[in-house]
């Protein structure tokens, strides 16, 4: 029963995004993923399959290409509810993926509330 650290967050990730689907109700799903250097989060409609908003610090007019910070995670998240209000979306749910929710997880989540996202 040795898991290694890739196997227990793949664990973590559907654990999540398997409670996400079974209370979906048609919602959008913010789904966030965390790399060593960058961060990014996509509004995402399961029903349909497509992508509906998404920012990313790769993204150059942000000014936070390859950098993965608390600061960066918040500019991310504001930027992400603001595409959302463009696209009509108010509600969604956060898929925080299987990344524990503290830190730049929590900062983009705070970022995205403040920006009018409700989840």
């Amino acid at each position: 029963m040795a898991n290694n650290k890739r196997e227990l967050f793949l664990k973590r990730r559907m654990r999540v995004r398997n409670k996400i689907k079974a209370m979906a109700n048609g919602r959008l799903r913010l789904s966030v993923h965390r790399s060593s250097k960058n961060i990014s989060a996509q509004l995402i409609d399961d029903a349909k399959g497509i992508t509906v908003a998404a920012a990313s610090t790769l993204e150059k007019d942000l000014g936070y290409v390859g950098k993965n910070n608390v600061e960066a995670a918040a500019k991310v998240g504001l930027t992400i509810a603001e595409r959302a209000k463009k696209a009509g979306v108010e509600e969604c749910y956060f898929d925080r993926g299987g990344f524990l929710f503290h830190g730049k997880i929590k900062a983009l989540a705070d970022a995205a509330r403040e920006g009018g996202l409700k989840f």
